[in-house]
């Protein structure tokens, strides 16, 4: 049995209905004597939109928490936020969905009796997952340069491609004329990477890959490399800038700026169920398998 836990929580603050199962975590959280603290911004927002019972959490600030779990409640896009904030600390992350599909988020809010069970027992497994590394030859980039999910390079105008000069270990690899190009680790290869047709990979594979978005040339097709090569960007755009976007958070850069991409020297670990299988995640997700035909 797992004694005096600590949970530190993160949540959806933009969606009020979906914040109902909250009252639920919390009672089966002091149900166990569990520690709790909680964002800041999520406990102003349960605080003004809910009707939940808020009291003896630890409130906290930025990043300035500890704790033997993160908990974050909501979909796959407030996971990505919680592992933003959860960095290098080694903590694991167990997600509760409470969005849509739910890749990363993959505790539904009528399993959270029974998972807690399971971690108090020990009974629930901590994958390690790759992030990647983003940083720049000059321009210094903002917030948080790790990706859990992908990096990707986008023309910022509506109208015209960029140029992308990729390079693997100083080596030329392509020139990619396209809408973008995405760089995605095994844990975001059903994300954005798989909607522009890039490749699943599993988790444990060591894999990341390269995708084009929207490229001019046919001929382009999805690459999967070493995690631990390095890949250089040359972007060259006619509005002389493009965006940079990593899971998600944008930022203007430069043409002429040179991104490199590496594999980060920490892990994020998620939480999984004993029972749980990437595998049957892909068939259930995905509907592989699946004929509806009558």
């Amino acid at each position: 049995m797992q004694p005096n836990m600590k949970f530190a929580l993160f949540g959806n603050t933009y969606q009020e209905h979906k914040s109902a199962h909250i009252a639920n975590l919390l009672d089966i959280l002091r149900r166990k004597e569990a520690q709790i603290c909680i964002s800041s911004e999520f406990y102003y927002f349960l605080k003004h939109h809910t009707r939940a019972d808020l009291g003896g959490l630890e409130v906290f600030d930025g990043n300035d928490f500890h704790a033997d779990m993160a908990l974050s409640v909501g979909g796959d896009g407030t996971f990505l936020k919680t592992a933003s904030r959860v960095g290098s600390k080694g903590i694991p992350i167990l997600g509760i969905n409470t969005g849509r599909l739910g890749f990363l988020a993959a505790i539904s809010p009528d399993q959270m009796e029974e998972t807690f069970e399971e971690i108090y027992r020990g009974k629930y497994l901590a994958e390690p997952r790759r992030v990647l590394k983003l940083t720049s030859n000059g321009q210094v980039l903002k917030g948080y340069p790790y990706g859990l999910n992908e990096i990707a390079v986008l023309k910022q105008d509506s109208s015209s491609m960029i140029t992308i000069r990729a390079y693997i270990n100083n080596e030329p690899l392509n020139v990619y004329q396209a809408d973008g190009l995405i760089i995605a680790t095994p844990t975001g290869s059903t994300a954005y990477s798989l909607s522009v047709g890039g490749p699943v990979m599993v988790p444990q594979s060591g894999t990341i890959s390269l995708t084009a978005v929207a490229p001019h040339s046919l001929n382009v097709r999805p690459i999967v490399l070493r995690d631990d090569w390095e890949i250089t960007l040359d972007v060259e755009s006619r509005s002389h800038n493009f965006w940079v976007s990593v899971d998600g958070r944008s930022e203007t850069c430069r043409e002429g700026t040179r991104l490199t991409i590496r594999r980060a020297e920490y892990f994020i670990r998620i939480v999984k169920r004993c029972n749980h299988s990437f595998f049957n995640t892909l068939r259930e997700k995905m509907m592989w398998g699946a004929d509806n035909r009558q």
